[in-house]
């Protein structure tokens, strides 16, 4: 399995607090079957988002873990408008790896009247965003044709494996399961932040996935389409996956 959104870097925003659960964490992703994991520190009001001192930081993360594991860095970036104006002159200090996928967060209030004119700046610069757990976004999840509006246009969706287990609540859950349903999914993703709340854990979603909706989708979900963003290429056709969107069959 691929996880392309977590805090695992420590010291930097919300996530791991220190070294030591930054490497347990690590561990604990290896132990589940995760293989490669994308470092996404925030970039909000709250937290500043130095790509060099983070790409620093997570080098000496690669020397201190004690398994196998691949690492990338990418952004938890917070929908504003100082981001996108940053974004739209570099967005690559933001993207995941050296490839064009960017995870956007908006927030729980509100959606700017402008975002989808944003959206399309941004796509004409190469930038594919990839809307981050929008079960979470008390807005976006009363607003669910919009994601489908912004699908349309070449936006991809990440939800969190959590979610699909419950930990998030029946609302969240629901919506994830109705966007599995109609194939807008496109990656699952852990957005651990730490060992207990919110583990770097992605088997039981996985699973969960598989039974509902098959291993193909699963697989898919959780592997395939994750990989093809951490190396920068294109999202693979999933037959299964493009027969959901156009039928919205269970």
């Amino acid at each position: 399995m691929v996880d392309i959104h977590s805090h695992i870097l420590p010291g930097v925003d919300d996530g791991a607090s220190s070294w030591a659960i930054a490497i347990d964490m690590v561990a604990a992703a290896a132990k589940d079957g995760i293989r490669h994991i994308v470092a996404t520190p925030h970039s909000n009001a709250q937290f500043r988002y130095d790509r060099s001192a983070h790409a620093e930081r997570l080098m000496e993360l690669r020397k201190r873990v004690g398994v196998p594991m691949e690492l990338s860095l990418g952004c938890d970036f917070h929908f504003s408008l100082e981001n996108v104006q940053a974004a739209l002159q570099d967005g690559k200090q933001f993207c995941i790896g050296s490839g064009p996928y960017l995870l956007v967060e908006f927030s729980d209030f509100g959606i700017p009247p402008n975002a989808d004119t944003a959206m399309r700046a941004l796509m004409r610069r190469g930038i594919v965003p990839i809307i981050t757990h929008p079960e979470r976004n008390l807005f976006l999840r009363s607003k669910v044709e919009m994601l489908y509006s912004m699908v349309e246009v070449g936006c991809l969706i990440q939800v969190t494996a959590n979610s699909i287990t419950g930990f998030w609540g029946k609302a969240a859950r629901r919506t994830c399961l109705g966007l599995l349903k109609r194939g807008l999914v496109s990656s699952v993703a852990t957005d651990a932040h730490d060992l207990t709340h919110r583990p770097p854990i992605m088997s039981a979603a996985r699973e969960a996935i598989h039974s509902k909706f098959g291993k193909d989708i699963a697989e898919a979900l959780c592997s395939t389409i994750p990989s093809a963003i951490v190396a920068g290429k294109p999202i693979p056709d999933i037959p299964s996956l493009v027969r959901r969107r156009e039928t919205g069959a269970g």
